[in-house]
């Protein structure tokens, strides 16, 4: 294959999911999770025990049980989810130009595994995409690591381009938009609730740049000092989403989930937001999750059903949740334009 012929690979990557429901498999795709330095970021010998000792044998049954909510004839969500929009985007890209591969950071297909495709088929430059839209350290981060400590240990190394984050991208904010508008048709709502994950409050303090974090305020605005800040990015989306939503700003509310451990995260949590909420009387929210682009356990199961059953039982009447962008047509031209715009 000559030089002017070889293509463009593109490896879009997800975070991962176990093999199937049963405990063994959740337990092992658990502990290799968190055993990444990057998601728990103590040193080796206490994360080790913590994972290992603690949170995996004890976690691993719930967890198992968790996700037999979800699980489908397709399998994991996550998984099929990340297929569809491999396939669509394969459709939308010069099939003489592009060759797409898709990973887990987690499990299976590994990133190793992705990489192993389109190096075989002698590409001439990678870009990798991390399906995470606000950078963190422990997930666009770790992606990147991953990558680079695979691809250390080839003889050849191709151009590569990470795509660190996309939360301003208008086809990003568009599709999000486009199925906020079709839940708002049908049912008018109190309070726009935006769901994302959660991260230690110590992880954005190692990020942040001359001291510029303070957990509080500084997200108010987004910038140059706080563009690789994941709270930042994440009240940005809200603004900017609810923006073309045309949602009343005192509407609309910012939070985080997905808490593990005592150590404090990232506020408000979401759990209290709930609280609050049934405190002031409202009855009606509608729920987005921006921090996933295909629905997952944090999304249908912890979201729509957890955080759904919570407001219920204090008093709320309706509890609507967004579905995932998954393999929603502007999304799929989304990533194409990311992808074309680093060709």
């Amino acid at each position: 294959m000559s030089k002017s012929k070889a293509k463009i690979g593109v490896l879009l990557v997800n975070l991962g999911t176990p093999d199937s429901t049963k405990t063994g498999d959740v337990r092992k795709y658990l502990r290799e999770f968190l055993m990444d330095g990057r998601v728990i970021d103590f040193p080796l010998i206490p994360r080790w025990m913590l994972v290992n000792l603690i949170i995996a044998p004890f976690r691993a049954p719930k967890s198992a049980g968790e996700y037999r909510k979800l699980w489908t004839d397709r399998g994991s969500p996550l998984l099929f989810h990340t297929e569809d929009l491999r396939d669509k985007l394969i459709q939308k890209l010069d099939p003489e130009k592009y060759l797409v591969s898709i990973a887990m950071r987690y499990q299976n297909p590994s990133i190793e595994k992705g990489l192993e495709v389109l190096m075989k088929a002698k590409v001439k430059k990678i870009i990798v995409l991390p399906l995470f839209p606000q950078y963190a350290s422990a997930t666009n981060g770790s992606v990147i690591d991953k990558v680079m400590e695979i691809v250390r240990t080839w003889q050849i190394i191709p151009e590569i381009s990470f795509i660190s984050n996309y939360v301003d991208h208008p086809l990003f904010l568009e599709a999000w938009a486009e199925l906020g508008r079709e839940a708002m048709q049908k049912q008018e709502y109190d309070r726009y609730l935006f769901s994302y994950h959660g991260l230690p409050e110590r992880q954005i303090r190692k990020g942040s740049v001359e001291g510029y974090c303070q957990l509080g305020a500084c997200c108010n605005k987004y910038g140059l000092k706080n563009q690789f800040c994941y709270r930042a990015q994440c009240f940005q989306t809200t603004r900017l989403v609810a923006e073309k939503l045309g949602l009343p700003e005192e509407k609309v509310v910012t939070c985080f989930q997905s808490r593990l451990g005592k150590d404090p995260w990232i506020k408000p949590y979401t759990e209290d937001m709930i609280k609050d909420l049934a405190k002031e009387g409202v009855k009606k929210v509608l729920v987005f999750s921006p921090a996933f682009v295909a629905d997952c356990l944090e999304t249908t199961v912890e979201v729509g059903e957890e955080y759904k059953e919570q407001f219920e039982e204090l008093g709320g009447e309706h509890w609507e949740l967004v579905p995932s962008l998954n393999s929603n047509d502007t999304w799929v031209d989304c990533v194409k334009d990311l992808v074309e715009s680093r060709s």
